[in-house]
């Protein structure tokens, strides 16, 4: 039988196994740009997720000796990974940012300063939704809004989610593999590098076109907020509270799960009930007519549901061949790793890509130091190695920063858009918005190379 599946080795699987995980991030990736209106239902893609994931299910049942095993792992880390991204979408729907604000360059840039503060927090979905329609109510006046936009996805929807695991899947998803909670403030420097550049760089261009505009339209009352007036206020301020203690459960239970030494179901199960019992507190006491305000849907989080389960079941063979075969691939640098996380995130998600990174990069350590105690099911393991540590660091930041640079990089770039768009603003084609990412982003992530991750 395992002849006829082509393993080798009973504890690597075969590298046929790692196609249908390429497959299925092909599909993802090309389906929605070819076949628009076929991707728009979440019949379709739950069927492609089954297609293409049962076989691989089936195989890891009958082919390498750990297989059913490292399924159930994976299975554990999708249901609290689903569960977070759903809190933080319950959560952040509930807030509402109401009133009539300028669209001057010095507000635009507070707006996008804020939102790269907050994203760490409530996650780059969660600020985006929030802050997107107040930016575009904001600028309604304004004929030239496609640079507003850009910039908010490079900085709210992607670099701004860099110090904790909430901020990015693949943050946090790194946080279930046993990276400390407190480690990703460690990325502090390559965050303020990257977001205070783009703050800095939007700042001027919107100077440049808002001076623009107002010498071609002199009469436009631009640096006056909308008709309505309405003064600033947030609505839904209880869901801060619940916001604060999705992060204090996180906190809490991988610190008491180290300490008292808890086993990995415990602390995922302790994990899903809290960050559930937050969503439902906050569903019961936020009044209606604010997720109305928000145009919430479930939509977005069961389409994001099924595109995963395909994801974390496919990807475990791709996972544990990299692991073990990983450094004949090449990639032994530190900016090796941020570059090639980073390109893979630019055109598939980034959360499968920073796993399948971390446990290359554990394979790479292995075969410079075969008795290493590293291991790519506990990713804490990584954090006390200090060259596993700057892996991880690059991986981290190749898999986040890099996101932005197509629209399907990150899950909050496609959303944006819509919402964008739903305001009237033109927003380039997927090739339009890559000549924006890579005219401003690649010369920025050069400099992140040379200063982090010296070559």
């Amino acid at each position: 039988m395992n002849l006829f599946l082509g393993i080798v080795d009973a504890q690597v699987p075969a590298a046929w196994s790692i196609l249908p995980f390429a497959v299925y991030l092909l599909m993802i990736a090309t389906i929605p740009l070819l076949f628009g209106r076929l991707w728009h239902k979440n019949r379709n893609k739950l069927l492609l997720a089954l297609i293409t994931s049962t076989p691989v299910a089936i195989y890891l049942f009958t082919g390498p000796s750990h297989g059913s095993h490292w399924l159930f792992d994976s299975l554990k880390e999708y249901v609290a990974f689903i569960v977070l991204l759903t809190a933080l979408f319950i959560i952040s729907g509930g807030i509402y940012l109401r009133g009539s604000l300028a669209g001057t360059p010095l507000v635009n840039t507070l707006i996008l300063g804020v939102g790269a503060l907050l994203a760490s927090f409530s996650g780059t979905t969660g600020a985006s939704m929030l802050l997107i329609r107040p930016l575009l109510r904001a600028n309604e006046r304004r004929r030239r809004r496609v640079h507003l936009v850009v910039f908010f996805i490079f900085i709210v929807s992607n670099g701004a989610g860099m110090l904790t695991p909430l901020g990015d899947p693949p943050l946090f998803l790194g946080f279930l593999r046993g990276v400390p909670f407190l480690w990703t403030f460690r990325l502090f420097g390559p965050w303020a590098l990257v977001n205070g550049i783009l703050l800095a760089l939007f700042n001027i261009v919107d100077r440049r076109i808002f001076n623009h505009e107002k010498r071609d339209r002199p009469d436009a009352p631009l640096e006056e907020v909308q008709p309505s007036k309405e003064p600033l206020r947030i609505e839904g301020w209880l869901n801060f509270l619940w916001l604060l203690g999705i992060i204090g459960i996180n906190v809490a239970i991988g610190s008491l799960g180290k300490e008292r030494r808890w086993s990995d179901e415990l602390q995922k199960l302790l994990l899903v009930a809290g960050m559930a019992a937050m969503a439902g507190i906050s569903l019961r006491t936020t009044a209606p007519h604010i997720r109305r305000a928000n145009r919430f849907t479930w939509g977005p989080i069961v389409e994001v549901a099924i595109i995963f389960v395909g994801i974390f079941i496919t990807m475990v063979p791709a996972i544990k061949f990299l692991e073990a075969r990983g450094s004949a691939l090449g990639v032994t640098q530190p900016w090796h790793f941020f570059w090639a996380s980073g390109t893979l995130s630019s055109f598939l998600d980034n959360a499968p890509t920073y796993l399948t990174f971390a446990s290359l990069a554990v394979g790479v350590i292995k075969q410079i130091e075969p008795n290493a105690a590293v291991r790519a099911e506990d990713l804490g393991t990584m954090v006390g190695h200090p060259l596993g540590a700057l892996f991880l660091t690059a991986i981290s930041c190749g898999a986040v920063f890099m996101g932005a640079i197509t629209y399907i990089g990150n899950g909050p770039n496609f959303m944006v858009k819509a919402i964008a768009e739903e305001h009237k603003v033109d927003m380039p084609s997927f090739f339009g918005y890559m000549a924006w990412s890579i005219g401003i982003l690649i010369p920025l992530f050069i400099i992140v190379t040379f200063i982090f991750f010296g070559p």
